[in-house]
C-alpha cells in the first residue's frame, strides 16, 4: 500500500488523467451503444410459470403483456362517446408493436360498468412489456389520449404503461448531496477538504452508471438497478474517500509531511478501506447463491459500483491530496501547527469522554441499546412480501388514476385477474375445466368467473377468475392456494388435467415463497463469509461472532422501520407512498447491502482498535483510543449515508423509497447505538478474549494485515 500511495501522489498527473480517459470513454461509449434496462425474471418450475407457458403456446396473440385504456364518461355515459372510442382503438390496434385491441363494445357488459360511466379496452401488446422500448408503449398512450375531451377522461393501466410512470431518477437526490456537503463542511471546517470525498465520489459514481449502462446489454438487469446503485455509490464512496481524507489530516497535524500522511492514509485506513470494500461485494455476490436471473444483474451492477469507487479512493484520492497539499486542513488548523506544532497523538475531545464513559458502563449500556434496537424491529414480525400493485403508485400517475377508476367500476379485485390455464388433450380435460369453472361461481371470495375460452388449436383452455379483494391483499394470496390446493384437485380427480394458476399476482406470490424459502440459505452464506473475512482480518473469534450479531440487529431495525411506513403507512403520506406489502425481493437485496455497509462500520471501528491494541497490549486502553479516533469520522460517516439514502425516499419510486427509508434507520441504529454504544460496550465485557484465537486455527488461519502501525519507511 505504501508504494501504490507514493506512486499516486509522485506521479499524480499521470493518475489524474488516466482517471479522465476512463471517464471520458465509459460515458462515450454508454451515450453511443444506449442502456437495455429490463425488469425481467423467471420462476421454472412454479404453478404460474406453467401458466404462462401454457398460455404463450396455445394464445399467441395474447402472449404479451396485457394492459387497459380506461374511458370514464364525467357526462353523459360511455355509449355517448363510442364514436371516438372507437376510432382511437382502431387507429391503436394497427401500431406494429400491438397484437390486438379489444372494444369494451365488442365484450358487452362485461367491459362497461353497471352505471354506464366507465369501460375499458384490453391491450394486447406483441412483447411481455420488459422486452417494450418507451417509445414503442407511448405511442398506444398518444394514439388514444386523443379521445380526451371535457367529458370523457382517458386513463391506463398495465405493467407496461406502469414503465412511463417509473421515475428515471431520485428528484431527491440533490438534496442528499447538499446535505453531505453541509456534514463535510462541519466535520472538517475546509471547503478543499469538503470538496474531496463528494468529488471523488460523483467522479466515481459517473464512471461506475456508465459502465453499468453498458453491462445491460450483457446482463439482465433491472430498470431500478441504476438508481439503486447511485444510492450506493454515493454512500459508500463518500464514506471511503472520507476516512482516507480524515486520516491524511490527522497526519498532518501530527507533523507528518504530505507525502508521509497521504502514505500513512492509504496504509492504514486504505487498508480498511480495501477490506470493507471487497466485503461489501461479497455480500452483494452473495445474491448470486439464489440463482434468480432477476437478481443477477443487480448483484453485479452494484458490486461494480462498489468496486469502481473503492479503486477511486485507493488510487484517485491520494493523487487529489497531494495537489491540495495543505489546503486538505481549514486556515484555523493551518495556523494552529504553524504557531503551535503538532498536535499530540491522544487529544482529549467529546468522543474521547463518550469512551471512557461507555467503558465504564457497559453493562447499562448494552442494556439500553438492546431494548432501543429490539422496539424498533417489533414490526418487522407483521412483514409481508409481495408485490404493490398501482394502487400504491402517486395519485397524479395515469397508472394509479386508471386502478382507482377500474376498481371503482368493477371491484377491486379487477386489478389482478387471475388466469386458470389447462392443458386439454381430449373432452376430458375440457369438461375438468368447465367443471372447475362452474365451482368457482358464486364463492364468496370470487367476483366473477368469466367461460371457459378455448384456443385456436384446442390445445389450451383459459378461465379468466376476478378476486373480490384488490391484487396486493393477502386474502387474494389465500383464494390462489385455495384454488391449487383444492379446487382443482376436486375438479381433475378423474381426468387428472394439467391445470395451473397464472397472472401476475399468481406470479408475485410464487415470487414470494421462492423467496422466503431461500432467504435462510442466503443470509447464512454471507453471515458465515462476513464471519470468515473478519476472523482472518483480525485473529479473532469473538469479533466476528459479534459483528454477526450486531448486523442481524441492523437488518431487523431496518425492517422493522421499512414495515412501519410502507404497510402500516406511519409517515408514509410524508414520501408519497401508499401502503401495501414490502417487494418481495427486497429483503434479499437490503440484507445484501446491510451486512456489507454494517462491516464497513465494523471493520473502521475495529481496525482502529485492532491497531492500538497492537501498540499498546491494554484491551481497554484499545477500545477507548479506537472508539475516540474513529467516533467523529464515524458519526459524520453515518450522516452522510443518512442524508443521501433519506434523499432517495422523496423520488416518487416506492421501491427505491423502502430502499431509501430501510437503509437510512439502518445506519442511523449501527452507527449511533450499535458502533458507538453496543459494540464498544461488549468488547469491554469480553477483555482480552476479543483478541483470542486458538492456538491450531492460528496456525491455519492466513496473515491479511487489515491495520498496519504508524510507521513510515523513510
Amino acid at each position: 500500500m505504501k508504494s501504490l500511495a507514493r506512486f499516486c501522489y509522485r506521479r499524480r498527473w499521470i493518475v489524474l488523467a488516466v482517471w479522465i480517459v476512463i471517464f471520458l470513454g465509459v460515458n462515450v461509449a454508454a451515450q453511443t451503444f444506449g442502456s437495455a434496462f429490463a425488469n425481467s425474471f423467471s420462476l421454472p418450475g412454479t404453478n404460474s410459470t406453467h401458466a404462462e407457458s401454457l398460455l404463450a403456446s396455445g394464445f399467441k396473440g395474447k402472449a404479451g403483456d396485457i394492459d387497459q385504456i380506461v374511458f370514464h364518461a364525467t357526462s353523459g355515459t360511455i355509449a355517448s362517446h363510442e364514436a371516438s372510442i372507437q376510432a382511437v382503438i382502431a387507429k391503436a390496434a394497427k401500431l406494429p408493436d400491438v397484437a390486438t385491441v379489444v372494444s369494451p363494445f365488442v365484450g358487452g357488459s362485461l367491459q362497461i360498468s353497471k352505471d354506464n360511466k366507465i369501460a375499458y379496452a384490453v391491450v394486447y401488446f406483441a412483447k411481455p412489456a420488459f422486452k417494450l422500448k418507451d417509445s414503442q408503449i407511448r405511442a398506444v398512450e398518444t394514439i388514444s389520449a386523443t379521445a380526451r375531451s371535457a367529458t370523457l377522461d382517458v386513463q391506463f393501466g398495465g405493467n407496461a404503461f406502469g414503465q412511463l410512470d417509473a421515475p428515471k431518477g431520485s428528484k431527491g437526490e440533490i438534496f442528499g448531496l447538499i446535505a453531505t456537503a453541509i456534514v463535510l463542511i462541519l466535520a472538517f471546517g475546509s471547503f478543499f477538504a469538503m470538496l474531496l470525498p463528494l468529488g471523488v465520489a460523483l467522479f466515481a459514481l459517473g464512471i461506475a452508471s456508465a459502465a453499468t449502462t453498458l453491462l445491460s446489454h450483457g446482463l439482465n438487469i433491472a430498470q431500478f438497478a441504476p438508481i439503486l446503485g447511485t444510492l450506493i455509490g454515493l454512500g459508500v464512496g463518500i464514506d471511503y474517500a472520507l476516512f482516507m481524507v480524515t486520516r491524511s489530516r490527522q497526519a498532518l497535524k501530527r507533523g507528518m509531511t504530505v507525502e508521509d500522511s497521504i502514505v500513512t492514509a492509504l496504509n492504514t485506513s486504505g487498508r480498511a478501506v480495501l477490506f470493507a470494500g471487497f466485503t461489501v461485494c461479497v455480500a452483494l455476490l452473495g445474491m448470486l447463491v439464489l440463482r434468480l436471473s432477476f437478481l443477477n444483474g443487480v448483484a453485479i451492477a452494484s458490486s461494480l459500483t462498489v468496486l469502481i469507487t473503492m479503486f477511486a479512493s485507493l488510487t484517485l484520492l491520494p493523487a487529489l491530496l497531494g495537489f491540495q497539499k495543505h489546503h486538505v486542513l481549514s486556515r484555523r488548523e493551518r495556523r494552529a501547527l504553524k504557531d503551535h506544532g503538532p498536535e499530540p497523538a491522544v487529544v482529549e475531545t467529546g468522543w474521547q469522554r463518550w469512551a471512557d464513559f461507555v467503558s465504564r458502563h457497559p453493562r447499562i449500556l448494552s442494556l439500553v441499546a438492546l431494548m432501543v434496537i429490539v422496539a424498533v424491529a417489533v414490526p418487522f414480525f407483521s412483514l409481508h412480501l409481495g408485490s404493490a400493485d398501482q394502487g400504491s403508485n402517486p395519485t397524479s400517475t395515469t397508472t394509479r388514476q386508471a386502478y382507482d377508476l377500474l376498481a371503482k367500476g368493477f371491484g377491486p379485485g379487477f386489478n389482478g385477474p387471475l388466469q386458470i390455464v389447462g392443458a386439454i388433450r381430449n373432452a376430458g380435460d375440457q369438461q375438468a375445466m368447465v367443471n372447475l369453472g362452474q365451482s368457482l361461481q358464486g364463492k364468496s371470495d370470487v367476483a366473477a368467473v368469466a367461460p371457459l375460452q378455448m384456443s385456436d388449436n384446442g390445445k389450451v383452455g383459459v378461465i379468466y377468475l376476478v378476486p373480490k379483494s384488490s391484487p396486493q391483499d393477502t386474502k387474494t394470496e389465500d383464494l390462489i392456494n385455495t384454488i391449487r390446493n383444492s379446487y382443482i384437485p376436486a375438479a381433475t380427480s378423474a381426468s387428472h388435467t394439467a391445470i395451473f394458476v397464472g397472472g401476475i399476482t399468481a406470479i408475485f406470490a410464487d415470487f414470494a415463497t421462492i423467496f422466503l424459502a431461500k432467504i435462510p440459505l442466503f443470509v447464512g452464506v454471507i453471515v458465515l463469509l462476513g464471519c470468515l473475512l473478519l476472523m482472518v482480518a483480525f485473529r479473532s473469534i469473538i469479533i466476528p461472532l459479534t459483528a454477526a450479531a450486531m448486523n442481524l440487529l441492523a437488518t431487523g431495525a431496518s425492517f422493522g422501520l421499512v414495515v412501519a411506513v410502507f404497510q402500516w403507512g406511519w409517515g408514509s403520506s410524508l414520501i408519497g407512498a401508499g401502503t401495501g406489502p414490502v417487494e418481495t425481493f427486497l429483503p434479499v437485496i437490503m440484507i445484501a447491502i446491510l451486512f456489507g455497509l454494517s462491516m464497513d462500520y465494523q471493520v473502521f471501528l475495529v481496525s482502529r482498535m485492532h491497531e492500538e491494541w497492537l501498540n499498546t497490549g491494554s484491551n481497554q486502553e484499545a477500545i477507548n483510543r479506537g472508539q475516540a479516533n474513529t467516533g467523529r469520522v464515524i458519526s459524520a460517516a453515518a450522516l452522510i449515508m443518512i442524508s443521501v439514502f433519506s434523499s432517495f425516499a422523496f423520488g416518487g419510486q416506492r421501491i427505491i423509497a423502502e430502499f431509501g427509508i430501510g437503509l437510512g434507520g439502518a445506519v442511523l441504529m449501527d452507527a449511533f447505538i450499535l458502533r458507538t454504544v453496543l459494540v464498544p460496550s461488549l468488547m469491554h465485557f469480553f477483555g482480552k478474549a476479543n483478541w483470542w484465537m486458538p492456538k491450531w486455527l492460528e496456525r491455519v488461519v492466513p496473515h491479511v494485515a487489515v491495520e498496519a502501525t504508524e510507521d513510515i519507511d523513510f
